[in-house]
């Protein structure tokens, strides 16, 4: 089929094609003047990004993303936004609503039913340059359809309240167990310390071992010095055997030997003037020898003394030992115990500082949602719009009529043209007669000159 032939088509149907084109104009012009109008209101919030909580201080992350703001979305239409818008109106208080309610046999409850219908009528849309979010409700009230769209924005704003706030309750009662729990455990702790302390009778771990170490070091010196003592008197009993001197720190036995060596000087003195038989030298003799027993027996004497003391020493050394390697035990044992209690301390201020924290968050009624414009009522109605249907119902009326138009020309197919019968008998054309009545010229054109064909 080429366009010459498509016009004279539509033009031989020209009457039924016009007809279904008024038909479908009028029915839509019909049907959009009995449909109900329906208004929308509109309500905008905005989402504010400060940077810094106000309660906490922490850094916020930034929130205008793409995932963020789809998200905001699917809250705005959730059921809990709407059971709040209804708890905010007390829609389920209405007794015409509850009439509704039950003559409508719906199962379950009149606040799921009312939310499960507004979400029905409302529509929301975000900003695609900003972090601003439209939202709108339909309606056949118009003072209804303000009222429920600026409802669902104040309830979106008490929804991101609570999802900020309802988390942080939840952290904070499960600190208060925690804190519970370390503040015991460093009690524990505490007492431990103490119980340590009072067994151990220790009030400073670390001066009580500088004292006692200083004591070490004290008897380690002195039984160095009676050692030497006895080292010095076995030397002293070997020279006095052999008339020889030895250096002691006894005074006594120091004053006992110059005695000695004078003794013996003078007896080898007396020796040459007097000679060995001589009454003089015999009492210088005699005076030697008393020396000599007097210096032997206070070297024993003080050697006895010197071995005795010097084992006292030791033994006081190796207790004082002891003692210290006991408290060096000690001490490490009471830095364990401090250093948990150290842990145990730490533990439970930082639970604190971050049940405080969340607390503060948990009270807190600062929202990161602003209404910005509010929705009032709207003078008309939004559907149905009678120019859209119209241009709608000219666009689909006329695929109608030629849709229409060409299904009857291929039940009823007629020859029209030149090329119709050439087509169908595969014969020249001689000519062609037209017997109908001659119209004026300016209403003829060639292609829509209509003719029997022989």
């Amino acid at each position: 089929m080429n366009l010459l032939q498509f016009v004279r088509i539509l033009l031989a149907r020209y009457k039924f094609v016009l007809f279904v084109f008024l038909v479908t104009i009028l029915t839509t012009l019909v049907v959009s003047m009995l449909l109900p109008k329906s208004y929308k209101a509109t309500a905008t919030v905005l989402l504010t990004n400060k940077g810094t909580d106000p309660v906490t201080g922490l850094t916020l992350p930034t929130q205008l993303t793409s995932g963020f703001l789809a998200t905001q979305l699917d809250v705005i239409s959730s059921t809990r936004t709407a059971l709040i818008v209804v708890d905010q109106l007390k829609m389920d208080q209405n007794q015409s609503v509850r009439k509704q309610f039950e003559d409508s046999g719906v199962e379950g409850d009149i606040r799921h039913w009312l939310a499960a219908l507004f979400l029905k009528n409302l529509n929301v849309e975000p900003s695609r340059a900003s972090n601003m979010i439209t939202i709108n409700f339909k309606g056949a009230d118009p003072a209804f359809v303000a009222t429920m769209a600026n409802a669902f924005a104040r309830a979106y704003q008490e929804m991101s309240i609570r999802l900020t706030v309802e988390p942080s309750q939840q952290a904070a009662a499960y600190l208060t167990n925690q804190i519970n729990v370390l503040r015991d455990r460093l009690d524990m702790a505490q007492k431990k310390v103490s119980r340590f302390q009072q067994e151990e009778g220790i009030i400073d771990v670390d001066n009580r071992l500088d004292v006692e170490t200083r004591r070490l070091n004290e008897l380690s010196s002195q039984l160095v010095a009676a050692q030497a003592e006895i080292m010095g008197s076995e030397q002293n009993d070997n020279d006095t055997s052999k008339g020889g001197h030895s250096v002691v720190t006894n005074s006594l036995i120091n004053g006992l030997k110059v005695n000695l060596v004078q003794a013996e000087a003078n007896l080898a003195d007396a020796e040459q003037r007097m000679g060995k038989n001589h009454p003089g030298y015999e009492g210088i003799k005699a005076q030697v020898n008393k020396f000599r027993m007097e210096l032997a027996r206070h070297t024993q004497s003080t050697s006895r003394n010197a071995v005795s003391r010097e084992e006292e020493t030791r033994a006081a050394l190796e207790a004082q030992k002891t003692q210290v390697l006991a408290l060096t035990q000690a001490r490490d044992e009471l830095k364990l115990l401090l250093r948990e209690v150290e842990g145990a301390q730490h533990a439970y201020e930082n639970a604190l500082h971050h049940l405080n924290r969340t607390s503060l968050e948990g009270h807190s009624n600062l929202s990161s949602v602003s209404i910005l414009d509010l929705a009032t009522p709207p003078v008309a109605h939004n559907s149905p719009n009678l120019l859209l249907n119209m241009v709608l119902s000219v666009f689909l009326g006329s695929l109608l009529s030629v849709a229409f138009g060409l299904l009857i020309e291929m039940f009823d197919r007629r020859i029209r043209t030149t090329e119709d019968l050439t087509s169908l008998l595969s014969a020249p054309v001689l000519g062609d007669l037209d017997w109908r009545k001659s119209k004026p010229l300016r209403l003829r054109l060639p292609f829509m000159q209509h003719s029997h064909k022989v």
